[in-house]
């Protein structure tokens, strides 16, 4: 399959494609890994970049920890290795958002070494070529299964196209076997009971928490703060907020909020409408209220910092994708 990260096996590329990859649809990452080549082509132009910069690119593209382990990862690069990434797995492991599979695709693709990616994918393949059932098993077992379809001459091609088959071929649901190359080799098919492989996982109902947040108002401009680095969402801007408590309302939760972060105090003036937003783990309902500054010092009490900036300035700043969410709403109020 023709990608923008297979153009050359240069050990950059593949590991900021395979960051950019985790849970994420290739559809999806394509543009902007495009985007983010142009701008960082290189790891030393990476590792002169500054973490607002690569947050801003990172906009929309979702779990933003991983951003942050790349500006972490490259300045690691730079102290300890000298702008080269490590072609030893266990030290590949000691990166920050390196796991195994991160490590295995790097030391596969980039350098030939036989370490095999496991994931939804690749686990698919195997439970329906050797009718494998135990889908929670660990990570030896499912890399023993695999590394014999591996071909040793070839490990980066072997590996990747072990990769595409996983999404093209030997998808979920509908899965086009009778054009697979490995078909002759597949119990399930030779059985007649592909779709008994692997065997479906029931998954948790994930919670939903009603959120409220404000759009406070002063002199023309609005007030927005900064997360924590390290915890979700981290390093990006946001409207001031939160969860709402049980036995209180839209209103009092917001003035609390804003209360308890930020030291200041607010009039409520009306509520601008609701928006829903989905993350891997739960739900949100937010309500956005517009709201007046009344008095206070603002103070970065439980965020890194606040600023006040002007409607303009709004594409200056990395936001959340559930914040874009609720600048598209009051554009459509206004």
């Amino acid at each position: 399959i023709d990608l923008p990260w297979r153009y050359n096996s240069d050990p950059y590329r593949v590991w900021i494609s395979e960051i950019m990859l985790q849970q994420t649809q290739v559809k999806t990452v394509i543009p902007y890994y495009e985007t983010w080549m142009i701008k960082y082509p290189t790891l030393l132009s990476l590792s002169n970049s500054k973490l607002d910069d690569l947050l801003y690119l990172w906009q929309g593209l979702g779990y933003y920890k991983r951003v942050i382990s790349i500006y972490d990862t490259v300045q690691i690069i730079k102290r300890k290795y000298g702008l080269k990434i490590p072609n030893d797995f266990n030290t590949l492991l000691t990166l920050p958002g390196i796991g195994d599979y991160t490590a295995s695709a790097i030391s596969a693709i980039a350098f030939k070494k036989k370490h095999i990616p496991i994931d939804g994918n690749i686990k698919r393949i195997v439970s329906r070529i050797y009718q494998y059932s135990n889908l929670r098993s660990n990570l030896t077992k499912y890399k023993f299964l695999s590394q014999k379809l591996i071909n040793n001459s070839k490990i980066s091609d072997s590996v990747q196209a072990l990769m595409d088959l996983g999404r093209v071929i030997c998808k979920p649901k509908l899965p086009l076997c009778k054009i697979c190359p490995l078909k002759s080799h597949c119990q399930s098919y030779q059985n007649d009971n592909v779709s008994l492989y692997p065997p479906i996982l029931v998954r948790k109902k994930i919670p939903t928490y009603n959120v409220v947040v404000g759009l406070i108002i002063k002199n023309k401009n609005f007030l927005i703060s900064k997360r924590p680095k390290d915890g979700l969402l981290g390093n990006l801007w946001e409207l001031p907020g939160g969860k709402i408590n049980i036995e209180e309302t839209k209103e009092s939760c917001l003035l609390r909020e804003v209360k308890e972060e930020i030291d200041i105090d607010i009039k409520i003036v009306k509520e601008i409408g609701v928006i829903k937003h989905q993350y891997s783990h739960f739900k949100v309902i937010i309500t956005l209220f517009k709201c007046h500054y009344i008095s206070g010092t603002e103070k970065a009490i439980a965020s890194q910092e606040i600023r006040w900036i002007g409607f303009n300035q709004k594409k200056q700043f990395a936001f959340p994708v559930a914040t874009h969410k609720l600048f598209k709403l009051l554009d459509s109020k206004v």
